[in-house]
């Protein structure tokens, strides 16, 4: 598995630590509160409020909290007034850097966000500055559960997945965004246990980065994923695997 992949599951597995302090869940209600906003509040009919919901499960969420969160984005609930951002700039490197909000206070998040990106030697950019440099993927990881990578690998693209990266008993399995739930269900389908699944940005080209800029761009995406209004951060940085697990110690 790439470095940069290998980052996709370690935010999925720092998710699991955030949820213990309920900033996770946090991240989680404002983003159903927004598609529900956006597209209603039947799952149904709503396909990003049916991926949000999805999402919130995976982390274990109670069902009063979602709930409540597509009560709030329908109206049904007073709830707070919601702005969806995407941002864009350069980290250490000039490693390009996608970040995606929901906000109460746009200019709030703007300002923490740049003062994140101004103390880690990089720049907050204009818009397209760096979004050219990403495409839309269904992302689905899973856990092989002791079962042969190669066989769930093949099971995977069987169910129509474009690419599947391993990293030991870790899969993340790419698809089209249209494809996502369909091998979704196939896969559990298949008694193969989905860790998280959802609608992500993946770089076309990666830039790979000595070891102090790998450490100092880490710690970038560290610390913008830990500001409550920001719901995902992407970045083309290739991590090494052993700085990343220098970075985690």
């Amino acid at each position: 598995m790439s470095g940069h992949s290998k980052w996709a599951t370690i935010k999925h597995q720092k998710g699991a630590a955030d949820a213990k302090r309920g900033q996770l869940f946090t991240k989680l209600s404002r983003e159903i509160i927004f598609a529900a906003k956006e597209g209603g509040p039947d799952p149904d009919m709503n396909a990003r409020l049916r991926l949000a919901v999805q999402k919130a499960k995976d982390a274990r969420m109670p069902s009063d909290n979602i709930e409540r969160a597509i009560k709030k984005g329908s109206g049904q609930l007073e709830g707070e007034i919601l702005t969806e951002l995407n941002l864009e700039g350069y980290g250490p490197g000039g490693v390009a850097v996608l970040v995606q909000g929901v906000s109460d206070n746009r200019n709030r998040t703007i300002a923490d966000v740049r003062h994140i990106f101004t103390k880690a030697g990089g720049a907050l950019g204009e818009a397209g500055c760096v979004s050219w440099i990403f495409e839309t993927k269904g992302s689905i990881v899973v856990k092989g559960g002791g079962r042969d990578p190669d066989e769930l690998t093949l099971e995977a693209i069987d169910a129509g997945a474009d690419d599947v990266k391993i990293d030991e008993d870790v899969l993340e399995i790419l698809t089209t965004p249209d494809q996502l739930e369909k091998v979704r269900k196939a896969l559990e389908a298949k008694k193969i246990p989905v860790e998280s699944a959802g609608i992500e940005k993946h770089p076309k080209t990666l830039v790979e980065l000595d070891e102090e800029t790998a450490l100092q761009v880490l710690k970038l995406l560290s610390n913008l994923e830990d500001l409550d209004d920001v719901q995902n951060v992407y970045s083309n940085a290739d991590f090494d695997p052993g700085v990343i697990d220098k970075f985690q110690a």
